[in-house]
């Protein structure tokens, strides 16, 4: 009997002292949330706009979601739809402008009218005294955006940062196709202009046939053909003179003041490319609103702001000469063209925003 209620003493009182032991590291479950409540709480990803853009950085998409009462994450893609654009180079030869007239405006013979028409009886072409080039814009970018609205009792009114991302070049300019024969007749002709100047063979007879080998043609008529090509001088596009010293791809070296002379690469054409930075920071504001009266669903918006391009865009040549860095007093259109390059720094930006709210 003793033993009995010993036992059952001993087995009450471990059962009073286990319910009042708490487990090891056990906690108060309600002092925790799940991550998709406290982003319910705090409006996070509630929420998901998609829109279409327009503006000066071209058309394209966005989706935005809010990330908190007053700030929205918005991302997107937009790209330029293809254009072209028409310049005009004009020839220069031995320095000298292709075209020249006199006082009265009449068109008067120069240097180049007399290497036209020696460089039609060699090759049978005839060569404009210009070369237009066709410029086209390739400007697309993914945009990652951060709208804060920072009055609590309207929120029209938003300032943006962010980024833009997309390839380093936004432009470039080819010569036409109708220009192409002109520039093949350049390349030709500047040809014979080297082998004069140093006084090689215009023609090496030992590569049509090895019996010819080391003989040319009539010296005394190869140095009338000569003499003629150098009173011409160089055939080219003038365009300005160089800052400072440069070597161009070609390995060529160039002295400060000296003039600028395009000629056509090994292709027989002329390129130019823009380029800027890849990764452009982004700063603006804007302001929306509601699209139809009393619903919510469907909002329009402005945006204003400047893309940051990372300093002055570079506008390379085919040989490698950047025309916004290495040239200056770079005359007529093509000029005003790299002038508006170099002047802008930063890109405007200036985007209208048609939003649909998906849920």
């Amino acid at each position: 009997m003793a033993i009995t209620a010993c036992v059952a003493l001993s087995v009450g009182a471990q059962t009073k002292n286990s319910s009042s032991i708490r487990l090891l590291n056990e906690k108060d479950s309600s002092e925790y949330i799940s991550v998709f409540k406290y982003w319910k709480q705090n409006n996070i990803f509630q929420h998901l706009d998609v829109s279409v853009t327009a503006g000066t950085t071209g058309i394209g998409i966005d989706v935005a979601s809010p990330i908190g009462e007053y700030v929205q994450l918005r991302a997107g893609y937009e790209f330029m739809p293809r254009f072209e654009k028409k310049m005009t180079f004009d020839l220069t030869i031995g320095g000298q402008p292709a075209r020249q007239y006199d006082s009265d405006g009449n068109r008067v013979e120069t240097s180049f009218d007399k290497m036209k028409e020696f460089l039609y009886q060699f090759t049978g072409y005839d060569v404009d005294d210009h070369a237009d080039m066709i410029g086209k814009p390739t400007i697309n970018n993914f945009k990652l955006l951060v709208d804060v609205f920072p009055f609590k009792e309207n929120k029209h009114w938003h300032f943006t940062g962010g980024f833009y991302w997309g390839p380093s070049r936004f432009a470039y300019a080819d010569n036409s196709t109708e220009s192409m024969v002109s520039l093949l007749s350049v390349g030709i002709y500047n040809t014979m202009y080297k082998k004069a100047v140093a006084n090689e063979p215009l023609i090496d007879l030992g590569q049509i046939d090895s019996k010819y080998a080391g003989m040319s043609l009539n010296p005394e008529d190869q140095q009338i053909i000569y003499d003629k090509i150098k009173q011409y001088g160089r055939l080219g596009f003038s365009l300005g003179k160089f800052k400072h010293d440069v070597v161009d791809a070609n390995g060529v070296e160039h002295h400060a003041g000296e003039p600028y002379i395009v000629e056509p690469g090994d292709d027989s054409m002329v390129h130019v490319t823009a380029e800027s930075n890849s990764f452009k920071p982004y700063l603006g504001f804007g302001y929306g609103g509601r699209l139809i009266k009393n619903r919510d669903d469907w909002k329009v918006s402005f945006d204003c702001g400047a893309m940051f391009w990372g300093g002055t865009p570079e506008l390379y040549v085919h040989d490698g000469i950047n025309l916004t860095d290495d040239l200056e007093d770079i005359g007529g259109k093509i000029g005003s063209y790299v002038d508006v390059f170099s002047a802008f720094k930063v890109f405007p930006v200036l985007s209208f925003r048609l939003t649909k709210t998906i849920f």
